[in-house]
């Protein structure tokens, strides 16, 4: 196992973090700038000239819950893309915009290494992540509890031109259809699990990242084999630490033997080049 690694989300046609700071970042997604919270942005902007298209205003509770006002009439939603995947972009109720760019360097990663590979991508979201690896030659297995992302998921592979690639966009628990997958003798090249610090199931299962992450990701070491490739998991919860979550992993994976990173995910401030830090991670490879 390595030490402590901070991989960067540099700035791409489609996006970009234009400024940060007094606890708010400032954003370009094409032709859209917004402003979102950033609690860890504690220094000053370099700029006081923000004039954002759209602001996300926090609620009081602490559930994430907030609105958006716009300044400027903003689409329902328009098309972004990267390496040759497109994707719609849309001011969501849960702050974010449709998709994570600060991932961007995990999903460069994991490319390298996808062609001919069977890869589960667990808590997919809207498939962002699963196009650019399918993108790049895999076949993609992509389970979300939310029927909506997962529907929106198939509109972004329609967007892509890519609604005949081998995908398989599925509503799930990702505990149960992992366990699942287990039971069937299943096995994956790769495995990419981004969840969240709370969550519900399509049937109601309650998701809670510190009670269960470590026996999903001990079901997922039951998917992967000596052949197997890569898995990477990032999380966004602000209590855990990399150590933590890097040690688990290596607990989990370290018989599988290969290489084992951990650290934390930033994105590349366009105005000063400050690195702003958005998330944690630990990865296994076998190269």
């Amino acid at each position: 196992m390595t030490g402590l690694t901070t991989i960067i989300a540099e700035p791409w046609a489609d996006w970009g973090l234009l400024d940060c700071g007094n606890g708010q970042k400032l954003e370009r997604y094409g032709s859209i700038t917004v402003v979102r919270p950033e609690p860890q942005a504690m220094w000053a902007p370099a700029r006081d000239d923000w004039d954002p298209d759209a602001t996300f205003v926090p609620g009081s509770d602490e559930e994430g819950g907030g609105r958006w006002v716009q300044h400027r009439p903003v689409p329902r939603q328009w098309e972004l893309g990267r390496d040759g995947v497109k994707f719609n972009a849309s001011l969501t109720p849960f702050r974010h915009l449709g998709f994570f760019p600060d991932m961007s360097p995990q999903w460069d990663w994991m490319r390298k290494r996808a062609n001919d590979a069977d890869v589960l991508n667990l808590f997919g979201y809207t498939g962002v992540g699963s196009l650019l690896l399918s993108e790049a030659g895999a076949r993609l297995v992509h389970v979300d509890a939310s029927k909506k992302s997962v529907e929106q998921g198939k509109g972004n592979a329609e967007l892509s031109g890519m609604t005949e690639r081998s995908i398989r966009w599925i509503v799930d628990d990702a505990t149960k259809f992992t366990a699942r997958e287990v039971r069937r003798g299943r096995r994956y090249d790769g495995i990419l699990l981004d969840p969240p610090k709370f969550g519900r199931g399509p049937e109601g299962e309650v998701w809670r990242l510190e009670e269960n992450l470590a026996p999903l990701l001990a079901d997922c070491l039951k998917l992967l084999d000596e052949n197997s490739r890569f898995l990477v998991l990032t999380v966004y919860a602000v209590r855990m630490s990399a150590l933590a979550i890097g040690e688990l992993v290596k607990q989990t994976l370290g018989d599988l033997g290969g290489t084992i990173e951990m650290g934390e995910m930033a994105v590349r401030e366009e105005a000063r080049g400050l690195l702003l830090p958005t998330a944690i991670f630990a990865r296994w490879s076998r190269s």
